[in-house]
């Protein structure tokens, strides 16, 4: 244990609610009262006052524009599984008003949210909450999305990025149309503002045209909320490295995790960045029980349990590639597939292991992300110093159903022995999310 301490870094926790402001667990055994948990804010209420206490830095909520109807060629699946997702942006000032200090990080889609729109819809939350809304830009993968917004299908994948690009530009630009030191509130003189420290955007570029100024007012995070991003594919990566300050990454074992840090501090090093800019945190999923043998035997069964839930592994396969995948013989070779315009860094995973296999035989054996954390709160937590030690992270991003037996193992059972351990934050010393994201 010594040993640990002195060696391990101080890092970061995340969540991530992984359908956002939607259904977690329905029916299950510890999913509580989920019939009248549905569209209520309360259980993201009381996870997010849990994570608060347990020192998490933000909790980040998923989003889609679409009821999913790949898999099946319909959307069955979905309505009778509950797969939907309310809008995030509005849960957003509740959670921050019922907290002090965690950040709250909303799904935005670059693809469908018009630049104006964007820059003062993050501006009021920015002030809604204090500063401490974080925005995750994503560029949306079904077609059944860009159909919802008069387009026939999605842009292609590296285009989606680089209008990401610009997009980012232009929401910058209009957040800083109105220039630092141009609220006055001068109720002697009367006056609000500083009319010439507001200026017009003009921003004309190749994909986004836009005036401005906003009709808002600066942002109390140093110009622009926090920006989060996901992307695994060289395009996402690039995206991730130029705009981003905290990165969320898929990688399931220990070396992986490490090339992925490794090539985010080169994309950041090329974008004139500086690997300490972005928190990079990393998806896993604890599995924690009293003791080590539990928490295998619950491990055990969460596996069996998901390779044989056959038709979820379809459908997850079919959302993030757009194909169906009930079409294909289960206990025959997959055939050749186009490249999706979809997730392209999770369905090439797939695809690679899925090689000499099967569909049954590649279809995934566990429903967990990231490297094995399984045992007793001190054996996960060994575990997880150990691998921030080694790969040189900023963190995790804990990604377990959000039911309030999930949240309390985490909170009340993981996070008190790291930060008995100095693993973690002992306190928040910022005011703002974006302080509280860089005060080590």
């Amino acid at each position: 244990m010594n040993r640990l301490m002195e060696v391990s870094r101080v890092f970061r926790l995340g969540w991530f609610l992984s359908t956002g402001f939607g259904v977690y667990g329905w029916n299950g055994t510890w999913s509580g009262n989920a019939g009248r948990d549905v569209a209520n804010p309360q259980l993201f209420i009381d996870t997010a006052t849990s994570l608060e206490r347990a020192g998490f830095d933000y909790m980040m909520l998923e989003d889609s524009s679409v009821l999913p109807d790949a898999y099946g060629g319909g959307f069955d699946y979905s309505v009778e599984r509950a797969v939907i997702r309310l809008d995030p942006m509005p849960l957003v000032p509740i959670l921050a008003r019922a907290t002090k200090h965690l950040g709250v990080v909303a799904t935005m889609a670059t693809t469908f949210y018009p630049p104006f729109m964007a820059a003062r819809l993050m501006s009021t939350l920015d002030h809604l909450t204090e500063g401490r809304v974080g925005i995750n830009l994503v560029t949306s993968s079904p077609d059944g999305a860009a159909q919802n917004y008069g387009h026939e299908q999605l842009f292609e994948h590296d285009l989606r990025y680089k209008m990401a690009n610009e997009w980012v530009d232009a929401v910058k630009t209009l957040l800083g149309t109105w220039e630092e030191g141009s609220l006055l509130l001068d109720e002697h003189s009367g006056r609000f503002a500083d009319p010439a420290k507001v200026h017009y955007a003009d921003f004309d570029g190749e994909f986004y045209r836009t005036r401005g100024p906003l009709n808002t007012l600066p942002s109390p995070q140093r110009g622009h909320p926090v920006f989060c991003q996901a992307g695994g594919s060289p395009a996402g990566r690039d995206f991730g490295a130029r705009n981003a300050d905290t990165i969320i990454a898929a990688s399931g074992t220990v070396e992986a995790m490490k090339e992925y840090r490794r090539d985010i501090s080169d994309r950041l090093l090329e974008c004139g960045r500086s690997p300490e800019d972005v928190k990079v945190l990393f998806l896993c999923n604890p599995i924690l029980s009293d003791t080590d043998s539990a928490a295998w035997e619950k491990r055990d069964a969460l596996d069996a349990a998901a390779a044989a839930d056959v038709e979820t592994n379809l459908f997850n396969l079919s959302y993030h590639s757009g194909v169906d995948f009930s079409k294909f013989a289960l206990d025959e070779p997959l055939p050749e597939l186009d490249q999706t315009n979809g997730h392209q860094s999770t369905m090439e995973r797939f695809i690679t292991g899925a090689r000499g296999k099967t569909l049954r035989e590649a279809l995934p054996s566990k429903s967990r992300w990231g490297p094995e954390l399984v045992g007793s709160p001190e054996s996960v937590a060994t575990q997880m110093q150990d691998i921030m030690s080694e790969v040189g992270g900023d963190g995790f991003l804990i990604g377990n159903p959000v039911t309030r037996r999930e949240v309390t193992e985490v909170c009340d059972g993981l996070a008190p022995v790291l930060r008995r351990r100095g693993a973690i934050r002992d306190a928040y010393r910022g005011k703002t999310f974006r302080e509280n994201l860089r005060d080590f």
